[in-house]
């Protein structure tokens, strides 16, 4: 087979359905008169329509076709530049490429270790296994180079995953383990969900996921008269077809007052389990004083709340009212901690939950984040999956993944992170694969900058993202539809065949290939490889999942027969609870991790950190970001439908979803009318942080005050060589703040932020965020200087 010059191929396509997965849906492709259809699995009885993103996608414009070096880092070698980004890239052949790369990384290991090299390189990447690109770039910096400095936790859950191991015990476990979705259709009375339930988030699960049932699980609460109460800003945080629901609208950032005042009103009434507290948690006392005013004078009533958070007290005292004697379920979406101070409203459901004696029970409790992602409130398999092993990391230094910036602009600088007091390591070169912080990262102008600062940028990556036009050295890799890999994650029974649907694009090369030819220039080819091809590789981990199954007693097929049916299901655990209901059951002998072993209301150990932007218990903080003449709305940068983050962001579904191409943003009429905008008009958000056009619908959807604009656009600046650009595509990420969520957990404050709005009455300005670079011609060597 061959591939043009233009990146259409010139193979025949493969006849026949191919099994395919991604963390959106398992699903089949075929082609059919020269065109890819994307079928969903049919076991899926709400399938998500981002899978259609494919087919476009596979040969558009913006894909990567060869392998790129910016101009100036080739004329000036590496170092500082503020070039990355304004640049022009020169075409180049993958031995030199890998060559010239495989000596920049001898030369940063050589002269400052590995701890030189940043490889966090966060990012989703594709739902495979085996090129899982974490998984590929970890292992070839550890075994090629001795290891790199790491990222910790996610831009997702970058609060709770700190917090949660404090009062409740193994964030795994919490989530994945303690309230499935099958009690709470058949127990749960009421569904208390702070920051909303929006399938648009549970239609995605990392590894994949075979049905999306989550949808249907809320309504048939629902029908048997369960109820829900969507607190949240947003209406569409709920599927309207939910019967029994109420939305509650407080002023974003306040839902912790809102809580505290829910607590208040469980004690003064004297209604809260206190034979649940005195048994299961500790510390309730001292949460006790400051709830009732005791140390600081202020009760957190329901006039206080109503006075920060604009909801009646009346409502809020109603509230409070229906929940005792029921089974109550209180979530909290991700949302909530991806803001300033968001390690307190994951402790303070489950406070919440405590003192209703919730915690532990089928149906009840404290559900964190369920109903933001598909992993969540699910069995899990009774069998291994294997992933590619990673090695051993010899680098010990790791930064919190939202503080990247911070770390490229202050080496050496000193930061507190979970009652440790830490220093930025000093990077000479990053190296990314399968992500886009330009997606994920705050404050992207200020994200520019901490570019700026290192010798030498690595990216690989299949569309020229942002980040891939602020490299040194862009790597054209393969999308999944391109190769082979298993499809498989821990809650989802089916494991799928990755058929290759398609030859590579242009000379995209799969980032084992890559990470191959680079260890084999270093000298640990073998070593990388282990002698085995990627079909063999993929024999490799599904051995481990056959021999799992016979060990148990399950019938299982050999990898053949696995790969020609192009699945399997695997047996399922029952739903236990984890180890808050073993706890419920025998608080003694199964005692929580944590330092009590106990759920804990106020945590001598937070406390004993000395943070004021988390002290011992859950309080209420004033945000940092509030409406101001200069930027009088909230915006809420949430995630986005038609997409994954910003994976395929060209694709078609995701294209369909644009007004005027640019992402479409949501806000009141009030607001609207106010500002002489009207429905589809073209807008302008700004903030002194940057500015971005958008598209936008009125609708009373959401709530005076706010202006919702989902994130995951391709940044897309108007004039580059500015310092703050106008970003004409509709990235929110121009706008939010880039600070941590506290001392303690250092998490993304992504979510929120204050805006002004106008009606952009200019010259539309071209989308050219999907336009690849042209190339631009060799600089000559540069002349060396003779020596004195």
């Amino acid at each position: 087979m061959t591939q043009a010059k233009d990146g259409k191929p010139n193979e025949l396509r493969p006849s026949g359905k191919m099994s395919h997965s991604s963390h959106w849906g398992a699903f089949s492709g075929e082609w059919v008169d020269d065109k890819l259809v994307i079928s969903p699995h049919p076991i899926d009885p709400d399938p998500n329509p981002i899978i259609q993103n494919f087919p476009e996608a596979l040969r558009h414009k913006a894909r990567i076709a060869k392998p790129m070096v910016r101009r100036g880092w080739l004329e000036h070698g590496p170092g500082p530049s503020d070039r990355r980004g304004r640049d022009g890239f020169v075409e180049m052949e993958w031995d030199e490429v890998l060559d010239l790369l495989a000596g920049e990384l001898k030369r940063v290991k050589d002269k400052h270790g590995a701890r030189g090299i940043y490889g966090g390189s966060y990012g989703w990447s594709s739902a495979g296994r085996f090129h899982h690109a974490q998984s590929q770039i970890h292992r070839f910096l550890n075994v090629a180079l001795g290891g790199y400095v790491r990222s910790v936790n996610s831009y997702s859950a970058g609060a709770s995953t700190v917090i949660i191991p404090h009062i409740l015990g193994n964030y795994e476990d919490v989530t994945r383990r303690n309230v499935g979705w099958d009690e709470i259709v058949e127990h749960t009375d009421l569904v208390v969900a702070f920051g909303g339930m929006n399938t648009k988030n549970s239609r995605v699960a990392g590894g994949g996921i075979s049905k999306h049932t989550e949808h249907g699980d809320m309504v048939a609460v629902g029908k048997r008269g369960g109820a829900f109460v969507l607190i949240s800003p947003l209406k569409t945080d709920l599927p309207e077809e939910v019967e029994n629901q109420e939305w509650l609208k407080p002023i974003p950032g306040t839902d912790v007052a809102l809580m505290l005042a829910l607590a208040h009103t469980l004690v003064i009434d004297d209604s809260h389990d206190t034979a649940f507290l005195d048994t299961y948690a500790t510390g309730f006392a001292e949460f006790e004083a400051y709830l009732l005013g005791k140390t600081d004078g202020q009760p957190k009533d329901a006039a206080w709340a109503a006075d920060i958070t604009k909801l009646p007290a009346d409502t809020i005292l109603k509230l409070a009212r229906r929940m005792p004697g029921k089974r109550v379920l209180f979530t909290v979406a991700h949302s909530l901690q991806r803001a300033r101070h968001g390690e307190q409203p994951v402790w303070m459901a489950a406070v919440l939950s405590a003192m209703l004696g919730q915690i532990g029970l089928p149906g009840g409790g404290f559900g964190y984040a369920l109903g933001a992602i598909a992993n969540y409130g699910r069995r899990y398999n009774d069998a291994p999956i294997a992933g590619l092993p990673q090695g051993k990391n010899g680098v010990s230094e790791f930064i919190p993944v939202a503080r990247v910036a911070d770390m490229l602009l202050n080496p050496n600088g000193p930061f507190d992170y979970n009652g440790s007091k830490m220093t930025y390591p000093d990077i000479k070169l990053v190296y990314w694969a399968g992500g886009n912080p330009f997606h994920h990262h705050q404050d992207i102008n200020r994200l520019r900058q901490a570019f700026g600062q290192i010798d030498t940028l690595v990216v690989h990556d299949l569309a020229w993202t942002a980040t891939a036009r602020h490299a040194d050295i862009v790597l054209p890799v393969t999308m999944s539809l391109e190769r082979e890999d298993i499809g498989s994650s821990q809650t989802d029974p089916l494991v799928t065949a990755m058929h290759q649907m398609a030859e590579p694009f242009g000379e995209a090369r799969n980032d084992f290939d890559i990470f191959s030819g680079l260890a084999e220039r270093l000298g640990r080819g073998a070593e990388f490889t282990e002698g085995r091809s990627i079909r063999e590789w993929l024999q490799h981990l599904y051995k481990t999942t056959e021999d799992g199954l016979k060990a148990k007693g399950y019938d299982a097929v050999d990898f053949d027969t696995f790969w020609q049916n192009g699945e399997i299901t695997l047996p399922q655990q029952p739903l236990d609870g984890g180890t808050l209901r073993a706890f419920l059951q025998d608080p003694v002998g199964k005692a929580l991790p944590t330092p009590s072993g106990k759920i804990e209301i106020y945590s001598k150990t937070i406390a004993g950190f000395g943070y004021d932007d988390c002290p011992g218990h859950p309080a209420w903080l004033p945000p940092v970001d509030v409406p101001s003449a200069e930027a009088p709305l909230h915006l809420v940068a949430n995630q986005p439908a038609s997409r994954l983050h910003s994976q395929l962001d060209f694709g078609g579904h995701s294209s369909a979803e644009k007004r005027r191409g640019r992402e479409v943003a949501r806000m009141n009429p009030v607001d609207a009318d106010a500002r002489g905008i009207e429905d589809g008009d073209i807008i302008k958000l700004f903030n002194e942080r940057g500015a971005c056009l958008a598209s936008v619908v009125v609708t009373e959807d959401v709530m005076a005050g706010v202006i919702q604009l989902p994130t995951g656009a391709y940044y897309d600046p108007e004039d580059i060589n500015e310092d703050k650009p106008l970003c004409v595509h509709g990235n929110p990420n121009v706008l939010t703040r880039d600070v941590g969520t506290s001392r303690l957990a250092q998490g993304c404050t992504g979510q929120l932020t204050v805006v002004q709005v106008e009606k952009f009455t200019g010259n539309l300005p071209p989308i050219q965020a999907f336009d690849p670079p042209v190339p631009v011609e060799r600089p000559q060597p540069p002349r060396m200087e003779a020596a004195e």
